[in-house]
């Protein structure tokens, strides 16, 4: 019996769900990919643009089951959307203090490099923000689509004794 059968996998194959979301998904990724890279100039920003490219993984596992897609999306690639953004961001603030300035003082670039404070902006907002936004939409999605498994919140607990409070 395979995991799936196990756990009352309800996943029913769609043609029209599937076709769908073939045509849509690159447009929505698309949409999303343009809002993070106008998040500082424009309504919108690199959240929502973040949150939309992680929802078009959503789609994506909606309409061709959630297990395929959690293989052919990697663990690690998820982890690193994440880990980047935020590398991004406060190596982006760091080097603001190295230049003199305060932590995301923007400002430190034109004096340093002679470019805008705008690129600094540019770098929180489309490779900081985007990034960590997309990376957790899809992290809670697959973490909540895996569930709650008893033995495997008991197995976790395994040589810790209880502690009681009233001594």
């Amino acid at each position: 019996m395979s995991q799936a059968d196990s756990y009352d996998d309800t996943y029913t194959e769609s043609q029209v769900i599937m076709t769908t979301v073939k045509i849509i998904a690159p447009f929505t990724l698309t949409y999303g990919m343009f809002m993070s890279l106008h998040g500082a100039d424009t309504p919108g920003g690199s959240f929502q643009g973040g949150a939309i490219i992680g929802v078009t993984v959503l789609m994506l596992a909606f309409a061709f089951g959630i297990e395929p897609t959690r293989r052919w999306l990697k663990n690690s690639f998820v982890v690193g959307l994440v880990t980047g953004g935020v590398t991004i961001f406060i190596a982006t603030g760091l080097a603001t203090i190295a230049l003199g300035g305060n932590f995301l003082e923007y400002d430190q670039f034109t004096e340093a490099f002679g470019i805008a404070h705008y690129w600094g902006m540019e770098a929180i907002e489309v490779g900081g923000v985007a990034l960590i936004v997309a990376g957790v939409v899809i992290t809670l999605f697959f973490a909540t689509a895996a569930g709650f498994r008893p033995e495997r919140h008991s197995r976790g607990n395994e040589g810790f004794e209880e502690v009681n409070d009233d001594d």
